[in-house]
């Protein structure tokens, strides 16, 4: 069935003033033959899987943004010895204390002498913790005073004026004050706390984020062994394309091109290039059967017409085809091909929304299972209000979350974004639709934790 087909059936069901039933219809007319969308991503998934990047082993920072091939295990305790959680003073039993030393413990130095009880001495934040101590004193919460020994008040004592012996001075002895109840232990990081050597810190399948590369590189890593993320060229066909500019005299802006590069990013790609063919199709085959990419992705050109060239170069390149068309609206000309046992191509077509629901049917599915990465985990939540459906394809609809509910957007045509830019995910809508209330699944939207870079 061609898009022109599905004009025409929603023209129909406008004509006769009424929204579709909201049971499925019977199976397609005969001629259909496009995949079931839930089996298409189920291929996607499959060919991704028997395809899977090798792992490898590389430094700490070129891994972000990928996946975990073996789990996170602690190769030390961390902390590695008590530590000081704050600057401050270590003190050993009961106050006050007297003050030792002059320079302090600091982060990064030897051990420090141990402490006897009713001794003090300064420390900063990640120092080692002397022996003995019982605590830290943190140094907002502590005062110091210059009190003078027993000797010095003696001394002092017996140096009155018109006397010879003015040798002896009073001798300082500063002493430490809490200014608050210390409580045994407190704002020391004792050894272990966070993790014992040989915990499992993260599982496999875990992505490599920012904060997991900081966790690596405490626990003793130089580097991680992962699945590294599929390397990907992007090929804009059409050319009807402006990259510039205001749409004129036929020509169009080119929506695809500057959303397709961010959104496979999100999605766990390396993307290597975007190149505008126009409607060449001897330009397409030289860039598909020399591209070095794990996957080319195209845009437009996988219809029928007179200048759709992507199925003719798949078949001259010799091609398999994986999944030629999809029972889904928008979006069904989308295909997917295996050019060798490692390289594929995700056809998707030219409209915006039709290649969003692309990358979200055949590109996310084939991606993630490359890099390893697990799936997420599916929910459905309930529609506000009824949805139109399509007789007998699958529908996906832009949706917001508000409160427990989904709310459709509109501007939801094929060739409109208005309503995607606006979403939190797509809703699966059912053949025939779907009744107010009804459960859909939701296709949630990759920006959430994702760098784009």
């Amino acid at each position: 069935m061609t898009e022109q087909d599905d004009r025409d059936v929603d023209e129909a069901l406008a004509l006769v003033g009424k929204e579709p039933p909201t049971v499925p219809l019977p199976a397609s007319p005969q001629g259909h033959r496009a995949v079931p969308w839930a089996e298409a991503r189920a291929r996607a998934e499959q060919t991704g899987r028997a395809a899977q990047l090798a792992v490898r082993r590389a430094p700490l920072d070129r891994t972000l943004g990928q996946v975990l091939a073996e789990p996170l295990t602690a190769l030390s305790d961390l902390p590695s010895f008590d530590t000081s959680a704050m600057d401050g003073w270590a003190v050993a039993g009961p106050g006050p204390w007297r003050i030792e030393g002059d320079g302090g413990v600091l982060a990064g130095h030897s051990a420090p002498a141990p402490l006897a009880d009713g001794e003090a001495v300064r420390i900063a934040t990640g120092a080692r913790i002397p022996p003995g101590s019982t605590a830290v004193v943190r140094t907002e919460h502590a005062r110091t005073e210059h009190a003078r020994t027993e000797h010095a008040r003696t001394e002092h004592t017996r140096s009155e004026p018109g006397r010879t012996d003015h040798g002896a001075t009073s001798l300082p002895a500063p002493l430490l004050h809490a200014r608050r109840p210390v409580v045994h232990g407190q704002d020391i990081r004792p050894r272990g706390q966070e993790c014992r050597s040989g915990d499992q810190l993260l599982p496999i399948g875990a992505l490599v984020t920012p904060a997991v590369l900081g966790l690596a590189a405490a626990a003793g890593y130089d580097e991680l062994l992962t699945v590294p993320r599929p390397r990907v060229d992007i090929l804009i066909l059409g050319d009807e394309l402006l990259v510039e500019g205001l749409p004129h005299d036929g020509l169009i802006r080119d929506a695809l091109g500057p959303m397709i590069g961010p959104w496979l990013r999100a999605l766990g790609a390396d993307v290597l290039s975007t190149r505008r063919l126009g409607d060449d199709a001897d330009a397409l085959h030289r860039a598909v059967t020399t591209s070095g990419a794990d996957l080319i992705v195209t845009t437009g050109g996988t219809a029928a017409g007179p200048v759709d060239h992507v199925h003719p170069i798949l078949r001259k390149a010799g091609a398999d085809l994986v999944v030629d068309g999809v029972a889904v609206r928008p979006g069904h000309p989308m295909l997917l091909a295996r050019l060798t046992e490692t390289r594929h191509l995700v056809g998707l077509p030219g409209n915006p929304l039709a290649a969003v629901s692309g990358l979200l049917t055949l590109a996310e599915p084939l991606l993630r299972t490359r890099s390893g990465r697990p799936a997420v985990e599916a929910y459905a939540a309930p529609v506000r209000e009824e949805v139109q459906g399509h007789p007998y394809d699958t529908r996906l609809v832009p949706v917001v979350h508000r409160a427990e509910e989904i709310v459709p957007l509109h501007f939801n045509g094929p060739a409109m974004l208005r309503g995607m830019a606006a979403a939190d995910g797509l809703a699966v809508v059912p053949p025939g639709g779907a009744r107010a209330g009804q459960r859909l699944e939701i296709l949630d939207l990759p920006w959430a934790g994702e760098c784009f870079t």
